[in-house]
């Protein structure tokens, strides 16, 4: 039985701290550009770091009939194209010698069934019980069959009430509306408890983003100063240089502010504003962050309102021409999809009272980037005033989560000189100086906080409800007015006019990360 078995390889070295029980994780759209691209090198990548956990099987699961020898050489050829480091043959031979396939439609329940048996196949081998992790790297229209027959085939009850139950992760676009999200969630409780549900956002696993809590909460140089009474302004830039490309059918039912705003930069907000929890445990934090979000007012709509929006037109981008949004192969000749969405934000609480924050995302600008910058209140400037003109810069604490991860800090010096004259500078502070360029992906990490049920890092239900309840109004009224109110901007520039005349109301302006 179990004691006459070989000792598993993944046990050498595996991390106290971060171990998960036995695991088999599940990959539904198991032929995907995600799965190969990311999921199956964080999964390699973590048995080069020991932190896979004894007994780890990898199962791909697809609607393509693909023969096992087959996926497990795919899987390899991405490990070669996209991982991070090269692969290391002893290694990935671990690990492709416990990966299978299955075949199947999502809504075929006599594959779940198939699927089931493997897993039972597993532990009988093995003599043990075995954590599932089903993650659902699907097309959102599939969602639906996946949960359900997960439900019916008695997958997602697997091992209730033990350590190690079955979970279940979800990718975005969870929803498209407050409408939407509430049904998915309506299908998910169904099927699971809210413990088992990872609700996955990717950018919460960059290490930048994590290093936000550490800077807050961890120099007391920072937190006090972390309110109204120092802080005027905040801003959080996602900006992409690449246009649609090949996606213009799905972008085409997205835009910027379903892909990028209500997601990926409303999660940056949320640990930026959110008060300090009173643990690290995954509920103290997600907490605050409900609460932060639930605090945010309505956004005007209309003529002198918060939101903007607009397409990118032909331009210049790396000084070679870029088409504009409107000629993109699949885009619709008067389309009225947003490639780029500024929004001003209020938070109603103490701390954010009368403090602005501006988000943005477009594609087609001027460089890629996603940075949190605080900007904080200009200090009195009757000392170092040169004539009439107030020349002190305001100091601002920018976080750069990509592409060179790190952060900055911009202070006042004097220029050297015998006269007192001042001069913004910058302190620099970057993650491949300091601890080289080979930091982990953002899905090994999120892969791993699954495994061991860590859903800190995670979206719970009700913090995506109410960022729906936030954007939907303004889906909405978009949607009724079609073309009425974009505006333009050239490939290659910070943006449009509207987006800049957002801040200038109450005089603030872009900063060019």
């Amino acid at each position: 039985m179990a004691e006459n078995l070989p000792r598993h390889p993944f046990l050498q070295g595996l991390s106290k701290h971060r171990g998960a029980p036995p695991t088999a994780v599940v990959i539904f759209g198991a032929s995907g550009d995600l799965t190969m691209r990311k999921l199956i090198p964080a999964v390699y990548n973590l048995a080069v770091d020991n932190l896979l956990p004894a007994d780890f099987h990898l199962i791909g699961y697809g609607r393509k009939p693909i023969p096992d020898d087959e996926f497990r050489t795919l899987a390899g050829q991405a490990v070669k194209e996209f991982s991070r480091r090269e692969m290391n043959p002893e290694i990935w031979g671990r690990v492709v010698s416990r990966t299978t396939y299955v075949a199947g439609a999502y809504d075929d329940r006599s594959a779940f069934d198939r699927l089931a048996k493997q897993l039972d196949d597993i532990e009988r081998r093995l003599g043990r019980e075995v954590q599932p992790l089903f993650y659902i790297s699907t097309p959102p229209s599939v969602f639906d069959s996946v949960l359900r027959n997960l439900g019916a085939s008695g997958l997602a009850a697997r091992h209730l009430g033990k350590s190690h139950h079955a979970k279940v992760v979800i990718e975005k676009p969870f929803g498209r509306d407050l409408t939407s999200a509430m049904e998915l969630n309506r299908v998910i409780r169904s099927v699971f408890e809210e413990h088992q549900v990872y609700r996955i956002d990717h950018y919460l696993g960059k290490e930048t983003v994590q290093d936000l809590l550490v800077q807050r909460f961890a120099n007391a140089i920072f937190e006090p100063l972390w309110n109204r009474n120092f802080i005027d302004s905040v801003q959080i830039t996602v900006a992409e240089e690449v246009g649609v490309g090949s996606r213009g059918g799905y972008y085409e039912q997205s835009g910027a502010l379903r892909d990028m705003i209500q997601n990926h930069t409303m999660q940056l907000l949320a640990l930026t504003a959110m008060e300090p929890p009173g643990s690290l445990d995954a509920e103290a934090v997600r907490d605050e962050k409900v609460k932060v979000l639930k605090a945010i007012q309505p956004l005007r709509l209309g003529r002198d309102g918060d939101v903007a929006r607009a397409q990118y037109a032909s331009g210049l981008l790396g000084g070679r021409p870029a088409r504009g949004y409107l000629e993109e192969e699949g885009i619709a000749p008067a389309s009225a999809t947003e490639t780029y969405a500024a929004i001003r934000l209020s938070i109603n609480n103490w701390r954010w009272q009368g403090v602005p924050f501006y988000l943005r995302s477009g594609k087609r600008m001027a460089r890629r980037v996603t940075e949190i910058a605080i900007q904080f209140k200009r200090p009195p400037g009757t000392l170092f005033a040169e004539g009439d003109r107030f020349n002190l810069a305001p100091n601002t604490l920018a976080f750069q989560i990509q592409p060179d991860e790190g952060l900055n800090l911009v202070l006042n010096g004097k220029v050297p000189g015998l006269e007192t004259r001042t001069q913004p500078v910058k302190m620099n502070f970057r993650y491949s100086a300091t601890y080289g360029s080979n930091t982990p992906e953002a899905y090994e990490r999120l892969v791993l906080d699954a495994m061991i049920g860590d859903g800190t890092l995670f979206i719970r239900g009700d913090e995506a409800e109410t960022s729906w309840k936030l954007y939907t109004p303004v889906l909405d009224a978009w949607a009724a007015a079609g073309r009425d109110g974009m505006d333009a901007y050239a490939a290659g520039s910070w943006g449009p006019a509207l987006g800049d005349a957002l801040m200038l109301r109450p005089h603030h302006h872009w900063r060019k990360p």
